[in-house]
């Protein structure tokens, strides 16, 4: 009897636990579908996250031709102009240099990335003094940013970068005056810049003692490479005489070098194996260029 009594007791403990599992497994079916849904989204997520930062990393920076650089055509021919002239002027007094720039569009970048990137890339600001601002323009996405370089940031700070967007510049392009707003913006730029007489006289003069002492060097390298060139055939002809070897009548070898004499001439020598190559520097695109200054990020933006 207690035989009996045990076997039915178990059946009905393994009854029991065979019904309980029977109610959770469709839970844990709907549980793994959930899961795999989710990795679904994630992977659908991430594929659409790679294709946009694909997207975004696409835009080519465009090449910094001048102080304007005006590739969405907002300002006229005179504006263009005058607003160079002013920038060129500004920085040879102070060393300051502030480039204006309008592109068509950010084709999905980053409005902020994208201008201190293209800052870096144009080295905006004299090396040493990371004195650049950029004053950047996206058309089409209706947006403005101005990036500061590191040595400005403590005079164009971010609050008047910001005052500059939004109140001189916005109400102008609101109102379809694209190429007056940015001259007024800039103008106001450039008055914030002259703030502090004192430190600009200083920056510009420790630019242009940098800027002395490069072309210090560059003159003793011009009349080392003079020398050789002028002086050196007659070296030649005076020493290998001396220290090279006679290979026949009015002929030495010297510094693999084959030396011939004339009776008409002082004596004349040429290479012994194949001309040498030459070399070339590649243009500046204009005779303008970035003075190795940087941004850490600096400045504001704003839009229309």
């Amino acid at each position: 009897m207690g035989r009996i009594t045990l076997i039915v007791v178990s059946l009905a403990i393994a009854g029991f636990f065979a019904w309980q599992a029977s109610l959770w497994t469709p839970n844990l079916e709907l549980n793994s579908l959930a899961v795999s849904l989710s990795s679904g989204e994630v992977k659908r997520s991430s594929a659409g996250l790679s294709s946009s930062a694909s997207v975004a990393t696409s835009l080519k920076f465009p090449e910094l031709t001048g102080r304007v650089v005006d590739g969405a055509n907002m300002l006229s021919l005179a504006q263009k102009s005058s607003l160079n002239s002013r920038l060129a002027a500004f920085e040879g007094k102070s060393s300051d240099q502030v480039v204006v720039a309008t592109i068509k569009s950010l084709e999905g970048n980053n409005l902020e990335d994208f201008a201190n990137r293209l800052f870096r890339s144009w080295e905006l600001g004299q090396s040493g003094e990371n004195n650049g601002v950029l004053l950047l323009v996206a058309r089409d996405d209706r947006k403005i940013r101005i990036e500061v370089g590191y040595g400005l940031e403590g005079t164009l700070t971010d609050a008047l970068s910001s005052l500059i967007i939004n109140q001189v510049m916005v109400p102008e392009f609101r109102s379809g005056n694209f190429g007056q707003g940015i001259i007024e913006g800039t103008d106001m730029i450039l008055q914030v810049l002259s703030g502090d007489l004192s430190e600009l006289e200083a920056r510009k003069k420790r630019q242009d003692n940098r800027v002395s002492d490069y072309s210090d060097v560059g003159v003793w390298i011009f009349l080392a490479i003079w020398g050789v060139c002028f002086f050196g055939p007659f070296g030649f002809a005076l020493l290998a005489p001396i220290f090279g070897k006679k290979t026949g009548k009015k002929r030495y070898r010297w510094l693999g070098i084959d030396i011939v004499y004339s009776s008409s001439s002082g004596g004349g020598w040429s290479s012994g194996g194949s001309s040498s190559g030459g070399w070339s520097g590649g243009s500046s695109g204009g005779g303008f260029s970035g003075g190795g200054g940087s941004s850490g990020g600096g400045g504001a933006s704003g839009g229309w």
